[in-house]
């Protein structure tokens, strides 16, 4: 299936949970001076127009980057974030995906590789990565994100944030995530693996974690976002969830500072609540 458009989605309440632990994750590798590759298996279109009619259908972005960017009084980090989004933005009324957000917080010796199957979003991804001259650092490719990673593992500079994000469309995605994992363990188990998932009803969303946990219970961290009460005939998305293997040493500590302001800020009803455990060894 390749119906999934993140662009009725863009700037959402998961895209802030996505990329704050994104924006902390590049941040923390960007200390040392070794470069990195950064890999995002399910890249999307890179940049979104939230005043076109896919974003306006639904208007998601309004309980999600519009009530960060009019917050007042926000702890350092979220703080830093919203600027530097709002800095990288080519325009007020464009949202990025998380590509646009990595080539501008990653260095120029570092290294991107970015894989979309969907056709229409593979070429808005080149055109919008040809506006960021991403030139010889790199690489777009319209192929299976998770085969693709596999296929690059390990990575030549030893050292890696991998973005793993599909749309869950099927069930089966849930395993292939697992399964890939798996995979990528075995050829380069010091990778930052960063998993999405979407906070569902559903039994394959609520076990995923767990699943997770399971691959390497003593490097991990695991945050959720839930911005209201799930409903009651199951339906729709009530939050949604990062898992990381191999996470950055001080990030437990940084989200145990930023994840109840955040939580505030985007709460839609009282149901509003975030999950954060971790072990790092």
């Amino acid at each position: 299936m390749l119906s999934y458009r993140h662009a009725f989605h863009a700037g959402n309440h998961a895209d802030m949970i996505k990329h704050f632990i994104l924006f902390l994750t590049l941040d923390y590798f960007n200390q040392k001076d070794k470069p990195y590759w950064y890999i995002d298996t399910h890249s999307g279109a890179g940049l979104y127009d939230l005043s076109g009619s896919e974003a306006q259908k639904v208007g998601e972005y309004k309980q999600g980057i519009r009530l960060l960017q009019e917050a007042e009084h926000l702890p350092p980090e979220l703080s830093a974030f919203i600027a530097r989004l709002n800095a990288i933005l080519p325009q007020e009324q464009l949202y990025c995906g998380s590509p646009w957000l990595a080539q501008a917080l990653t260095r120029d010796s570092d290294k991107l590789r970015l894989f979309e199957l969907h056709p229409a979003d593979f070429q808005h991804l080149k055109n919008n990565m040809e506006e960021a001259r991403l030139g010889r650092r790199g690489q777009i490719m319209q192929a299976d994100g998770f085969r693709g990673l596999i296929s690059l593992l390990p990575p030549p500079l030893r050292r890696a944030v991998v973005l793993i994000d599909p749309p869950y469309e099927e069930k089966q995605d849930y395993q292939r995530v697992v399964q890939t994992l798996k995979d990528a363990l075995k050829r380069f188990e010091q990778g930052c693996y960063m998993v999405w998932y979407p906070c569902l009803s559903r039994e394959e969303s609520r076990k995923l974690p767990e699943q997770l946990q399971k691959l390497m219970p003593d490097s991990y961290l695991h945050a959720e976002l839930h911005v209201h009460t799930p409903r009651p005939d199951g339906f729709g998305m009530h939050g949604s969830g990062m898992f990381i293997i191999n996470p950055p040493y001080l990030l437990p500590e940084l989200l145990k500072s930023n994840l109840p302001a955040l939580t505030d800020i985007l709460a839609q009803d009282n149901g509003a609540r975030f999950v954060l455990n971790s072990c790092i060894k």
